[in-house]
């Protein structure tokens, strides 16, 4: 074994020579032959261990196990111990999954704080059997069907190759000391069940399963990186970018016959969950919107806009001061005093600076706001008129600001001046206003 992880390690991930590798090690089989494999190669590696205090003396016990391992052996390590059950009550989340988020947000602290460039763990081919029968008894697509990444970000698995009959095999023939978690013995959680009943199982219909497996694993992969190559071409065609919002033109979207397949492609990285929902949308009454955490999907007319949401929203309303020359925030407004105007433009108007008074507020429109737009000789419209007439979304709705004088509206910023403030042949001092 030792040949093959040689010659795998290098030819997969020839990047990893002279980088400074962390070794998360439990001191459980997979991780000590982990440590015994590296340690016979030319690489320079320190190990990372977590004490999740779940087991009592018995998790005390490995990390005394894994010290003293690492001081024979003249191996640097980092150990650290959580409150996992407190840290899963407080979060509401499974003992496992706590463990999970304990352990990789210490491993990517560690990373930067010693300057580290990688993490190598211990999975192996049985792990990733695992995995696709869990994903699979919980209904999962092509990225839940296609294996544990070799490499994730930071985060690299060189053992993926093996079996756990290699690493065992390894670790007799080396004379290699672990420790067994007690835990494992139990069929307490979903993965032990099937590591002890079905695998078994599958194994003994077809001895040679996991490479089967593997085989059946590499064609998923392929299929998926077609589907992300057609993804790719149909998202240039249907989704065009503006700012940090994505517009899916429905038009173009409704032509494909799968065009829900699509949508979850492009979709699913934002964290939306409500898929029937949001196919829903295509159909359904303009306006209508669904969200994940951080993103809504709005339909408006023959559209979905995607873009990021925030349930904290921004403070009402900023001041203008007199002596101010410039705002940053929320927007970049300018404001200075000319001789005379220039070309028209949505960005800038120019007001009759005896006819404003200062501090000027720049608030969110309002239902009910009503100005007098510049060309319509005095009359009245609301802002939502105009917001219709120009066939703004929710979302533009909902970034517009509005410029005011003693509550009277100056400016819909950049779309409409109010006529109250407009220059005319009495002005004398002439104030441009202009949105950068």
């Amino acid at each position: 074994m030792f040949s093959k992880f040689q010659n795998h390690i290098s030819s997969k991930f020839p990047f990893l020579a002279e980088k400074k590798l962390f070794l998360a090690v439990s001191g459980g089989l997979d991780s000590m032959v982990l440590l015994h494999l590296l340690h016979k190669l030319p690489y320079e590696i320190a190990v990372l261990h977590c004490n999740f205090q779940l087991r009592g003396l018995e998790s005390f016990g490995d990390q005394e196990f894994i010290q003293d391992y690492c001081k024979q052996n003249n191996i640097p390590i980092f150990t650290t111990h959580f409150d996992t059950e407190a840290f899963a009550k407080d979060y509401k989340l499974s003992t496992q999954v706590a463990a999970r988020e304990l352990r990789y947000s210490w491993f990517y602290e560690l990373l930067e704080e010693k300057n580290f460039d990688y993490i190598l763990t211990a999975h192996h081919a049985d792990d990733n059997l695992e995995t696709f029968i869990i994903n699979l008894t919980r209904g999962t697509g092509l990225e839940g069907l296609t294996g544990i990444p070799e490499q994730n970000d930071k985060i690299i698995r060189p053992l993926l190759p093996f079996s756990r009959e290699d690493i065992l095999n390894y670790a007799n023939e080396n004379n290699i000391q672990w420790r067994e978690d007690s835990s494992n013995a139990s069929n307490k959680y979903l993965r032990n069940k099937i590591r002890h009943d079905l695998v078994p199982i599958l194994k003994e219909i077809n001895p040679n399963f996991l490479n089967a497996f593997e085989k059946t694993q590499s064609f998923l992969r392929e299929s998926k990186e077609m589907v992300e190559d057609a993804s790719i071409m149909i998202y240039q065609q249907v989704a065009k970018e503006a700012g940090e919002d994505i517009h899916f033109d429905l038009n173009q979207l409704k032509k494909l016959p799968n065009y829900q397949s699509y949508l979850y492609q492009w979709l699913n990285e934002f964290g939306f969950s409500a898929w029937n929902d949001i196919y829903d949308l295509v159909e359904g009454q303009s306006g209508k919107q669904v969200f994940s955490s951080a993103f809504r999907l709005l339909k408006n007319r023959e559209t979905l806009i995607l873009s990021p949401f925030s349930e904290t929203s921004e403070k009402d309303e900023y001041q203008i001061n007199e002596n101010d020359k410039e705002v940053n925030f929320p927007l970049k407004i300018s404001l200075c005093n000319v001789s005379h105007i220039t070309l028209d433009s949505n960005k800038a108007i120019f007001v009759d600076a005896d006819k404003i008074s200062f501090p000027l507020i720049l608030r969110k429109w309002k239902e009910g706001d009503v100005f007098q737009p510049l060309g319509m000789n005095g009359k009245s419209k609301k802002v939502s008129k105009l917001f219709k007439d120009e066939k703004l979304s929710l979302i533009e709705k909902e970034k517009t600001w509005i410029l005011c004088s003693n509550d009277q509206i100056v400016w819909v910023v950049g779309m409409r001046q109010d006529e109250r403030f407009k220059i005319n042949k009495t002005t004398n001092n002439i104030l441009k206003i202009e949105l950068q």
